[in-house]
């Protein structure tokens, strides 16, 4: 019996899904959660508050991006 490699937010599933669905959800929550960069001050601390909120953790300048991601 072959172990599996559990990684990131998805260990919480255990068994079960399926391998494929807890990649995908592993790739939208590891974009979802990574600081990305201010419009306004240019620094990468840009923080997601909630679906499609997010705010500059330096300059506090919040504002509405993708609801889960931004860029791309």
């Amino acid at each position: 019996m072959a172990i599996a490699k559990r990684s990131g937010s998805t260990r919480r599933f255990g068994p079960r899904y399926g391998r494929t669905i807890k990649q995908k959800v592993e790739a939208i929550e590891s974009k979802q959660k990574k600081k990305y960069e201010c419009p306004s001050c240019n620094r990468i601390n840009v923080k997601r508050l909630a679906k499609g909120i997010w705010e500059c953790r330096k300059c506090s300048h919040k504002f509405a991006g993708k609801a889960f991601y931004l860029g791309e």
